[in-house]
């Protein structure tokens, strides 16, 4: 009986009461359905009676799939699903046209199933998509035209598609620690996020050699132009450079929506 019960894990079941009371109003008014960190391992089907819900949190849990039924939670406008185990998501996930913020990072999503209609997600604002098993990203989130910020970082990326590179809105693009060929095609990746007025600082060791050799040469020529003269003896240091090639936030907290309303 013991060893029958140690083959297979059973995560918490979630019951509609648990459910209820676990509904939070958010600083905005709306209603937000927290069930991180509870130990689910099967999506609750219990909660498709909330599904009136604004926002819904099913991170750091043991999940490896979401029903198609997620359709349902069409006023949906925040979906975080960081920190679970799953490969795949249902095509459903694309006529949830009012979600702006989709966190998916941490899991173990491939390329194959990543479904083409995320696409069809014409208001999200973040998409994060790290520390996944992605080797390619589809072109086709191209048309996500809102999109400000993209998280890509710890993936076995190869090349980031020009479309997703240049989209209008981008703002913010991490795509640290993925096998990018050269470090000229890692600088191209952040093209997008120069024109940004906001500066980020980011220390040494987080540049790429070219990255830091050119930060180092605009400080020099700025030297110049203002007639100081560096030490020959000193060795050029820069604890804190400021560059619009820094990345996106790796703090999984932090990548919530500041401003609910764009």
């Amino acid at each position: 009986m013991a060893k029958g019960k140690a083959k297979g894990q059973k995560g918490k079941v979630i019951t509609l009461k648990i459910a209820k009371n676990s509904i939070r109003i958010s600083f905005d008014g709306g209603r937000r359905l927290d069930l991180s960190k509870m130990g689910i391992t099967t999506f609750p089907q219990c909660i498709l009676k909330l599904a009136d819900v604004d926002e819904l949190d099913l991170s750091r849990n043991m999940l490896k799939k979401i029903p198609s039924s997620i359709q349902k939670f069409q006023k949906l406008r925040w979906l975080d699903l960081h920190s679970n185990q799953l490969e795949e998501l249902p095509k459903t996930i694309g006529t949830l046209q009012n979600l702006f913020y989709l966190n998916i990072c941490n899991n173990k999503l491939t390329s194959k199933h990543l479904p083409e209609e995320l696409n069809l997600l014409k208001n999200l604002r973040i998409l994060n998509l790290g520390l996944n098993c992605l080797d390619s990203i589809p072109t086709s989130l191209g048309a996500l035209k809102e999109l400000k910020e993209i998280g890509l970082f710890d993936n076995t990326l190869t090349t980031i598609p020009n479309s997703v590179k240049n989209l209008p809105k981008l703002k913010k693009l991490n795509a640290k620690r993925n096998p990018f060929p050269d470090s000229t095609e890692q600088e191209e990746h952040a093209d997008p996020v120069k024109g940004i007025e906001t500066l980020y600082l980011v220390q040494e060791k987080d540049l790429c050699c070219s990255c830091l050799k050119m930060c180092q040469d605009e400080r020099d020529k700025l030297n110049k132009l203002k007639n100081v003269t560096p030490s020959p003896s000193e060795k050029p240091h820069f604890p804190l450079l400021q560059t619009p090639n820094s990345s996106a936030k790796d703090n999984q907290e932090e990548w919530r929506l500041r401003d609910k309303h764009p």
